[in-house]
């Protein structure tokens, strides 16, 4: 029960990373807060969950409406009293628009680094007024290795990402002397629905070809290191950007290509 009576809130958290962290932290103890646009879908699983023992509650919170940013924070502080931990792990992209550098729209461009930047920066903002006055706190935000790697698409999603790795020390750095730490989890690629509908099989192989483990991430291994940030065990961590994507970048550009011929052999 490392999360013992923790009052937790996770963004975009009713399929994927975010419900899998909803679950992990529950099961550690923690009062969860899903913050969903469905509210309807979230009021649903978090019924669910508390049959099976959990305290598990819903908040509203659509990404297009920025104040949902502020009123979700609002909300769960006026119920509880408090926040301990923020998990900020909405992020959006469309493989249809965000392409490379000479191919993607200045607009779409900038829709989507709007989109996930304002949401870290909105939601962390509110919170951190709430957590200096209660003794302090942990953000702890969902980036991606996309934010370390240049990739041949997604060009605005990778800004984004690349941005919020920044603004997570950023927080860590402004924000400790209200011990409020501030860390991010950057998942690889994850066997999760959004990876299933939108990348073809033919990718994903192809992926895996430059993941040392072999195979993709699942959402409650990211839930892991998720927990590790939320719990007191991380106490003195902050700032600090984890990966957890099998091996994925750590090798030789042409780790895929030698492996190959090494099996081979």
């Amino acid at each position: 029960m490392r999360l013992k009576n923790k009052i937790i809130l996770i963004t975009a958290s009713t399929r994927g990373i975010g419900l899998a962290c909803v679950k992990a932290c529950a099961k550690e103890g923690a009062v969860c807060y899903m913050a969903a646009r469905n509210i309807d879908a979230a009021d649903r699983i978090a019924n669910e969950l508390n049959q099976q023992g959990y305290q598990v509650k819903s908040v509203y919170n659509d990404a297009s409406k920025p104040e949902s940013f502020l009123t979700m924070i609002e909300d769960v502080v006026q119920a509880e009293g408090r926040l301990d931990v923020l998990v900020n792990n909405f992020g959006t992209s469309d493989p249809r628009k965000d392409l490379d550098f000479l191919h993607t729209e200045i607009s779409d461009y900038l829709n989507i680094v709007t989109l996930n930047l304002r949401s870290v920066y909105m939601a962390s903002q509110a919170a951190v007024k709430h957590m200096a006055a209660h003794g302090g706190g942990s953000i702890i935000n969902i980036s991606s290795v996309g934010g370390l790697v240049p990739d041949i698409s997604q060009v605005a999603y990778g800004t984004s990402k690349a941005a919020i790795n920044y603004l997570t020390k950023l927080i860590a750095v402004h924000e400790a002397s209200h011990n409020i730490r501030c860390n991010a989890v950057l998942p690889g690629m994850t066997a999760t629905e959004a990876v299933e509908n939108n990348l073809s099989e033919e990718f994903r192989n192809l992926f895996l070809r430059h993941i040392p483990l072999k195979r993709m991430g699942l959402p409650e291994e990211i839930a892991a290191a998720v927990v590790h940030f939320a719990s007191d065990e991380s106490a003195y961590t902050t700032g600090q950007i984890l990966t957890v994507s099998g091996g994925f970048g750590l090798a030789t550009p042409v780790y895929g290509d030698l492996a190959d011929k090494m099996q081979r052999r």
